[in-house]
Protein backbone atom coordinates (compact mmCIF):
# COMPACT_ATOMS: atom_id res chain seq x y z
CA UNK A 1 0.00 0.00 0.00
CA UNK A 2 1.10 3.21 -0.89
CA UNK A 3 0.10 6.87 0.38
CA UNK A 4 -0.68 9.18 -2.54
CA UNK A 5 -1.75 12.39 -2.43
CA UNK A 6 -4.55 14.05 -5.02
CA UNK A 7 -5.83 17.30 -5.82
CA UNK A 8 -8.69 17.77 -7.20
CA UNK A 9 -10.60 20.60 -8.34
CA UNK A 10 -13.84 22.40 -9.76
CA UNK A 11 -14.92 25.42 -11.45
CA UNK A 12 -17.89 24.36 -13.57
CA UNK A 13 -21.09 24.09 -12.20
CA UNK A 14 -21.77 22.41 -8.88
CA UNK A 15 -17.78 23.06 -7.73
CA UNK A 16 -18.66 21.29 -3.98
CA UNK A 17 -20.93 18.46 -5.59
CA UNK A 18 -18.53 17.66 -8.09
CA UNK A 19 -15.24 17.48 -5.66
CA UNK A 20 -17.81 15.41 -3.67
CA UNK A 21 -18.65 12.73 -6.03
CA UNK A 22 -14.95 12.31 -7.14
CA UNK A 23 -14.01 11.63 -3.53
CA UNK A 24 -16.35 9.10 -3.20
CA UNK A 25 -15.43 8.04 -6.37
CA UNK A 26 -11.91 7.67 -5.11
CA UNK A 27 -13.43 4.39 -2.65
CA UNK A 28 -12.95 2.44 -6.01
CA UNK A 29 -9.37 2.96 -6.31
CA UNK A 30 -7.92 2.77 -2.48
CA UNK A 31 -9.02 4.02 0.68
CA UNK A 32 -9.70 7.35 1.41
CA UNK A 33 -7.83 8.54 4.55
CA UNK A 34 -7.93 12.39 4.64
CA UNK A 35 -9.60 14.76 2.85
CA UNK A 36 -8.42 18.66 3.21
CA UNK A 37 -11.01 21.45 3.87
CA UNK A 38 -12.50 23.27 0.43
CA UNK A 39 -10.36 26.07 -0.80
CA UNK A 40 -11.65 28.69 -2.96
CA UNK A 41 -9.26 29.57 -5.17
CA UNK A 42 -8.51 32.17 -8.17
CA UNK A 43 -7.60 30.57 -11.76
CA UNK A 44 -3.78 30.27 -11.84
CA UNK A 45 -2.88 30.44 -15.81
CA UNK A 46 -5.74 31.43 -17.71
CA UNK A 47 -7.02 33.85 -15.87
CA UNK A 48 -10.43 34.60 -17.23
CA UNK A 49 -12.88 32.12 -15.91
CA UNK A 50 -14.43 31.33 -12.78
CA UNK A 51 -12.93 30.88 -9.62
CA UNK A 52 -12.31 27.00 -8.60
CA UNK A 53 -13.04 25.14 -5.10
CA UNK A 54 -10.02 22.85 -4.79
CA UNK A 55 -8.98 20.43 -2.13
CA UNK A 56 -6.24 17.39 -1.42
CA UNK A 57 -7.16 13.96 -0.70
CA UNK A 58 -5.00 11.94 1.00
CA UNK A 59 -5.20 8.02 -1.05
CA UNK A 60 -3.87 4.77 0.63
CA UNK A 61 -3.82 2.69 -3.00
CA UNK A 62 -2.02 -0.57 -3.75
CA UNK A 63 -1.93 0.64 -7.58
CA UNK A 64 1.12 1.79 -9.21
CA UNK A 65 1.09 5.58 -10.33
CA UNK A 66 0.40 4.22 -14.09
CA UNK A 67 -2.84 2.45 -13.10
CA UNK A 68 -3.98 5.39 -10.80
CA UNK A 69 -3.62 7.78 -13.00
CA UNK A 70 -5.96 5.92 -15.32
CA UNK A 71 -8.31 4.94 -12.84
CA UNK A 72 -8.12 8.69 -11.98
CA UNK A 73 -8.90 10.07 -15.52
CA UNK A 74 -11.37 7.50 -15.97
CA UNK A 75 -13.80 8.73 -12.68
CA UNK A 76 -13.08 12.30 -14.93
CA UNK A 77 -15.00 11.04 -17.89
CA UNK A 78 -17.31 9.07 -15.85
CA UNK A 79 -18.04 12.57 -14.32
CA UNK A 80 -18.71 14.32 -17.69
CA UNK A 81 -14.62 15.61 -18.29
CA UNK A 82 -14.07 17.40 -21.15
CA UNK A 83 -10.50 18.85 -22.16
CA UNK A 84 -11.62 21.37 -24.85
CA UNK A 85 -9.20 23.80 -23.79
CA UNK A 86 -5.88 23.81 -21.91
CA UNK A 87 -6.11 24.77 -18.10
CA UNK A 88 -9.53 26.15 -19.25
CA UNK A 89 -12.93 25.22 -17.18
CA UNK A 90 -13.49 22.26 -15.77
CA UNK A 91 -16.41 20.51 -13.61
CA UNK A 92 -13.26 17.81 -12.18
CA UNK A 93 -9.65 17.71 -12.06
CA UNK A 94 -7.79 15.33 -10.60
CA UNK A 95 -4.55 15.24 -10.36
CA UNK A 96 -1.41 12.87 -8.39
CA UNK A 97 0.69 15.24 -6.19
CA UNK A 98 2.79 12.36 -4.38
CA UNK A 99 2.93 8.60 -4.80
CA UNK A 100 4.80 7.60 -1.36
CA UNK A 101 8.28 8.85 -2.69
CA UNK A 102 8.30 8.28 -5.99
CA UNK A 103 9.56 10.50 -8.64
CA UNK A 104 8.58 9.40 -12.17
CA UNK A 105 9.14 11.40 -15.20
CA UNK A 106 7.37 9.62 -17.78
CA UNK A 107 5.09 10.73 -21.01
CA UNK A 108 2.09 11.74 -19.81
CA UNK A 109 3.04 11.05 -15.60
CA UNK A 110 5.07 12.97 -13.88
CA UNK A 111 5.20 12.28 -9.99
CA UNK A 112 5.92 14.46 -7.81
CA UNK A 113 3.44 16.86 -10.25
CA UNK A 114 6.03 19.00 -11.51
CA UNK A 115 4.24 22.58 -10.55
CA UNK A 116 3.09 21.65 -7.36
CA UNK A 117 5.67 23.66 -5.61
CA UNK A 118 4.22 26.72 -7.08
CA UNK A 119 1.01 26.70 -6.37
CA UNK A 120 -0.64 27.56 -3.64
CA UNK A 121 -4.11 25.99 -4.38
CA UNK A 122 -2.67 23.05 -3.79
CA UNK A 123 -0.02 23.63 -1.02
CA UNK A 124 -2.44 25.06 1.60
CA UNK A 125 -5.08 22.29 1.65
CA UNK A 126 -2.20 19.68 1.53
CA UNK A 127 -0.26 22.05 4.38
CA UNK A 128 -3.63 21.07 6.18
CA UNK A 129 -3.57 17.79 5.95
CA UNK A 130 0.08 16.45 5.59
CA UNK A 131 1.89 19.64 6.56
CA UNK A 132 4.97 16.91 6.66
CA UNK A 133 5.05 15.52 3.85
CA UNK A 134 8.41 15.39 1.75
CA UNK A 135 8.78 16.57 -1.52
CA UNK A 136 11.33 13.91 -2.97
CA UNK A 137 12.85 16.05 -5.47
CA UNK A 138 13.33 19.51 -3.47
CA UNK A 139 13.46 17.22 0.41
CA UNK A 140 11.21 19.78 2.16
CA UNK A 141 7.63 19.27 3.31
CA UNK A 142 4.46 20.75 2.44
CA UNK A 143 4.39 23.20 4.95
CA UNK A 144 8.10 24.30 3.77
CA UNK A 145 7.03 24.75 0.71
CA UNK A 146 3.39 26.43 1.25
CA UNK A 147 5.95 29.17 3.61
CA UNK A 148 8.80 30.14 1.17
CA UNK A 149 5.71 30.93 -1.73
CA UNK A 150 5.41 34.51 -2.57
CA UNK A 151 2.59 36.30 -1.99
CA UNK A 152 0.25 36.53 -4.56
CA UNK A 153 -2.69 33.96 -5.91
CA UNK A 154 -5.53 33.93 -3.05
CA UNK A 155 -6.62 30.74 -1.84
CA UNK A 156 -9.16 30.92 1.09
CA UNK A 157 -11.20 28.29 2.94
CA UNK A 158 -14.56 27.49 1.82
Amino acid sequence: MKTTYLSLGSNVGDREGNLRAAIEQLSRVGRVLAVSSFYETEPVELKDQAWFLNCVVELETEMSAAELLDALLSIERAMGRERIQAKGPRNIDIDILLCGDAVIDEKGLKVPHPAMHRRRFVLAPLAEIAPDAIHPVFKRSARELLEGLPEGDVVRKS
